[in-house]
């Protein structure tokens, strides 16, 4: 997402390990690995800990993307502790020559915490070639560590299987469903773990009749496998456990449980739960069953469900200063129950909720649109009026301007029964036109603070590219030459969608230098490759070659699988590694913090929280937040995400989920969970971390081994649980301190 790091801050300069280090390393590598990689390993130093100068190694090698036989031979340790941290190295490097590898750790070692690392680390890399070994330790133990991270692998590679490999994407779903028809059916003590990672084996790999099997933890007395169980049919969409989850969304006592239900019933469309989903939505004590709920309701499509006996009155009593969250799920809601219905009162509501939000929520302006499209375009006013107030919303406030869009845009697709609807998207479509036109309007705001408008013109692009206009690609071609980062990436994307077309990808190769050129944001120069490959052209596959020679990881890793998936040739050798611009001392400081409490105390318009930072399993993810917080680079930045029941997401200086601080830092996946409370690295595609960050509201093991784990928050989930985006983060302390050993008595 990314692409250079800028001055880092005051960092400290590069230093040399030293005369002393080295030979000091010499002597550990000389005692770590002496064994024949064939042979079962025997372990006299299991419980040691990795020497430092092994873990700066294996840091490094990660940081840089770099699997090589220095990394390799750390698989044949005595210490199996370093096997295993070796291990990790490899799945997060993601290099598919390391599978084998990994293979005969997960085959031979005699330590079945390094098999299971290794069993994980296959899982990360997702390569197709390593789920025989998997299969094999699925059907040749019984050690359940092992078997929960062998079956939570074989669903990450099934998800990332190609079409073409339906074949093998089916013999590992059958092998999931498998593992847990065993579990469940097991007379002694089921494995809880094995469970869990099953069922988000299944929700990933998505194999035919999962449905019964899934349903039959809808029972269990742990409350864990019960949420876990109903969410895989949730996202599965399956029906199979609608009664139980009717029962368990009224009666369950755990608030997870009963918000999944409820996601269930209402992924199911399962009209039967109506009255339930209401009562829940309107009375549970927890804002996790209820917007769950309201969603819910949502996807019936009951009119009724605006509210009971008596339907505003309900809606009115959410309509509440500490609500700001459940509000606009209950606009959302109105907006997909009510389509084209023109309810006054419905209307009425929706104008309260707008003023409250100051036009900035676009939840509100869609909902609106859906209900009378009439009744929104005429307030924004005719003709040249009606353009001017567009242009002057997206000068005063971005965030107005970015809601107005997506307002528009929603016109477009509108079902053809709706009045005048060819009248109705003819009047929106000029509208967007003229806010693309806003530079030229002859309008101008005087204000103190930076208004930022172009941060709203990918909504507007994206709006008015919903109409298909005929001048479309015309447009998209002129916004390829903006100065923003964003507006161009966004440009390069939706001429992606049209079709392929000589003076697009003409356009488009002009675009390529400028934006392989950018100094902080990488998102133009993938979207611009992406579009190019879509051309289908020579001089499109020429172009995308130049991104070989990119100084971003990233952008080559993109141009090398374009070229591959275009039939042009096989590039990996062009990959190489990170060109990481950590020294040495940073990776020292950063894995200096593994044995130290390490705390961010978050001071927030709404209050405070505190998270407990996990250098040991993220050491320089860790370090960038902390270098990022002690230089206030997260003062009075916008929480600028809230999706309550799933996270909110913060650290963009954009404020609009675009932005960062001019660098990408790489995963450090890990086997902390998605627990309610886990601070985790948002990406927009592999390595892209930065400085935006989430915190999970519920458990999302859907999330596991896909982003960065760095910390939970321990004090203060409460508040977390209330922040509304455009809440501001005001400061982030840092505080470490050594933890002594406790004294022996």
């Amino acid at each position: 997402m990314k692409s250079k790091r800028i001055s880092r801050i005051a960092r400290a300069q590069p230093s040399s390990i030293g005369l002393f280090a080295i030979c000091a390393l010499l002597l550990v590598s000389s005692s770590v690995f002496s064994q024949n990689r064939n042979q079962v390993l025997h372990n006299p130093t299991s419980g040691d800990p990795v020497p430092k100068l092994l873990l700066l190694r294996i840091v490094r090698a990660e940081d840089e993307r770099r699997w090589d036989d220095d990394l390799r031979s750390l698989f044949r340790a005595r210490n199996a502790n370093v096997r295993s941290r070796a291990a990790l190295a490899a799945g997060r490097i993601g290099n598919e020559g390391a599978v084998a590898d990994l293979a005969e750790l997960l085959r031979h070692d005699d330590e079945m915490d390094v098999r299971a690392m290794a069993a994980f680390a296959i899982g990360e890399i997702e390569s197709p070639l390593g789920a025989d070994a998997l299969l094999a330790a699925l059907n040749e133990t019984r050690e359940a560590i092992l078997r929960a991270r062998a079956v939570e692998a074989l669903g990450k590679i099934a998800a990332a299987l190609p079409k073409e490999q339906e074949a093998r994407s089916k013999e590992l779903g059958a092998a999931i469903l498998e593992v847990l028809n065993f579990e469940a059916r097991r007379r002694s003590a089921p494995d809880r773990l094995t469970i869990l990672f099953g069922l988000t084996a299944a929700l990933r790999a998505k194999p035919a009749n999962a449905g019964p099997i899934i349903t039959e933890f809808l029972i269990y007395s742990d409350p864990r496998i019960r949420a876990d169980a109903a969410n895989a049919l949730a996202r599965l969409k399956l029906k199979d456990g609608n009664e139980q989850l009717r029962k368990l969304l009224t009666s369950d006592p755990d608030p997870i449980v009963r918000a999944n239900a409820a996601r269930a019933l209402g992924a199911t469309e399962d009209k039967a739960s109506f009255d339930q989903l209401l009562d829940r939505a309107l009375k549970d004590t927890d804002l996790r069953v209820r917007v769950s709920a309201i969603r819910a309701l949502g996807s019936l499509k009951d009119q009724h469900a605006a509210g009971g006996s008596n339907p505003w009155r309900s809606l009115l009593m959410v309509l509440h200063p500490t609500r700001d969250n459940e509000i606009l799920e209950w606009a959302a809601m109105l907006g997909r129950i009510l389509p084209g219905k023109e309810d006054k009162k419905a209307l009425d509501w929706l104008a309260r909720v707008r003023e409250r939000f100051n036009d900035a929520a676009p939840e509100a302006e869609i909902a609106y649109v859906r209900v009378s499209p009439e009744t929104y375009l005429a307030e924004l006013g005719s003709d040249k009026a009606g353009r001017q107030n567009v242009q002057k919303a997206l000068l005063l406030n971005w965030r107005a301007g970015s809601s107005l869009a997506q307002g528009l845009g929603e016109v477009a697709a509108l079902p053809d029964s709706i009045k005048d609807k060819k009248l109705l998207t003819t009047r929106a479509e000029e509208l967007l036109r003229a806010m693309l036109d806003y530079r030229n309007s002859g309008l101008h705001i005087n204000t103190l603070v930076a208004v930022h408008s172009e941060y709203a013109i990918p909504d507007v692009l994206r709006g008015y590219a919903a109409f298909k206009p005929k001048d479309l690609a015309e447009v998209l071609r002129n916004h390829l030459k903006e100065s923003d980062v964003i507006i161009r990436g966004t440009a390069a994307d939706l001429m992606g969608e049209l079709p392929p077309d000589e003076t697009n990808a003409r356009a488009l190769i002009d675009a390529l230098p400028v934006a392989l050129a950018d100094k902080q944001l990488n998102d133009a120069a993938l979207s611009i490759l992406d579009a190019l490959a879509k051309q289908k052209i020579a001089k499109a596959n020429e172009a995308i070659k130049t991104a070989l020679d990119s100084n971003d990881h990233l952008i080559r890793r993109r141009a090398i699988a374009l070229l591959k998936a275009n039939g042009v040739g096989d590039f990996s050798s062009r990959l190489g590694i990170v060109k990481t611009s950590n020294s040495a001392a940073d990776y020292e400081r950063a894995i200096g913090r593994i044995g130290k409490q390490v705390r961010a105390v978050v001071t927030t318009t709404r209050g405070s929280f505190t998270i407990e930072l996990l250098p040991e399993d993220a050491p320089l993810t860790v370090d960038n937040f902390v270098q990022l917080a002690k230089h206030k680079y997260f003062n009075g930045i916008t929480v600028h995400r809230v999706v309550p029941n799933f996270v909110i997401q913060d650290g963009d200086p954009r404020g609009d989920g675009n932005g960062g601080p001019g660098y990408q830092i790489r995963c450090e996946i890990n086997e902390v969970p998605y627990e309610r409370g886990a601070v985790g690295m948002a990406l927009s595609g592999k390595d892209t971390g930065g400085s935006q960050w989430f915190v999970t509201h519920s458990p999302q093991p859907h999330l596991d081994g896909g982003y960065t784990v760095f910390g939970n928050v321990v004090l203060g989930m409460d508040l977390v649980d209330n922040i509304t985006r455009g809440d501001v983060i005001r400061s982030i302390v840092i505080m470490e301190r050594t933890v002594r050993p406790k004294r022996q008595h």
